[in-house]
């Protein structure tokens, strides 16, 4: 019966959401909108392969590689301790949920721009930006790992007189480590996304490149820069899924 209700009530939203934008489809799919498309996007050819452009644009990229594996990896230690309590009882469940809940809420784009304020312009701020959101998402996604591990392991060793650092280092914590690996490497594989988005906003790397260049209309540049981050994401996603891969074997 909950369920019927839920699914209704997601069905009702649904036809609210149609029924309350003003989605312009006749607009969408006419000619003359196909014509205009078509015209933008040959503008992009053909991309801008120049050397003197290619000497600015591979280390924006590295940047861009390093700004998301570097947030990643502080988000992941971040987000473990906060974890933590959040998998335990009482208040400390409460505030940490919260913390997280806060964490996450707020988009990279929002971080970055108060950050910019404290840091600077660069990728210091980027990186920081990734970090703290992805921090929150990392941290519930650990909690409800932990709470969710097979007992038997962590019961046994209390059984033997094990303290809780001990069940959690010997017990909890390798049940569930394939499980937080691969929630971080799938949390790279966005970052890595939204790292060239936070150039936008003067936090470095491939996306300032890409605010750059569409501002004044450089579309040989811009396809460059977009061919750029298509080719990161794949070179991290085949990683990722290679890595994984491995952790299941």
């Amino acid at each position: 019966m909950k369920l019927r209700a839920l699914l209704f009530g997601l069905l009702a939203l649904i036809v609210a959401s149609f029924w309350s934008l003003d989605l312009q489809w006749a607009g969408f799919f006419s000619p003359t909108a196909a014509a205009s498309m078509g015209r933008f996007v040959a503008e992009f050819w053909p991309p801008d392969v120049s050397p003197g452009f290619l000497a600015r644009l591979l280390p924006a990229a590295w940047e861009t590689l390093a700004m998301s594996a570097l947030g990643t990896l502080l988000a992941a230690g971040l987000g473990l301790l906060i974890a933590l309590p959040a998998a335990g009882g009482g208040l400390g469940r409460t505030g940490a949920r919260a913390l997280l809940n806060a964490l996450r809420a707020i988009p990279e784009l929002v971080w970055a721009a108060l950050l910019i304020i404290l840091a600077g312009l660069g990728p210091f701020a980027g990186t920081l930006a990734l970090a703290v959101h992805t921090a929150g998402v990392l941290g519930r996604l650990f909690a409800d790992a932990l709470e969710n591990a097979p007992p038997l392991a962590a019961t046994t060793l209390r059984q033997q007189g094990a303290g809780a650092v001990q069940v959690f280092a010997y017990a909890t914590l390798p049940t569930v480590l394939p499980q937080l690996l691969s929630y971080t490497l799938y949390r790279w594989e966005n970052n890595i996304r939204a790292a060239a988005v936070l150039g936008v906003v003067g936090a470095g790397g491939l996306g300032q490149m890409l605010a750059f260049h569409m501002g004044l209309f450089h579309m040989n540049k811009t396809a460059s820069v977009l061919a750029a981050m298509l080719l990161l994401v794949a070179l991290v996603d085949g990683l990722s899924v290679w890595t994984r891969r491995a952790l299941t074997r």
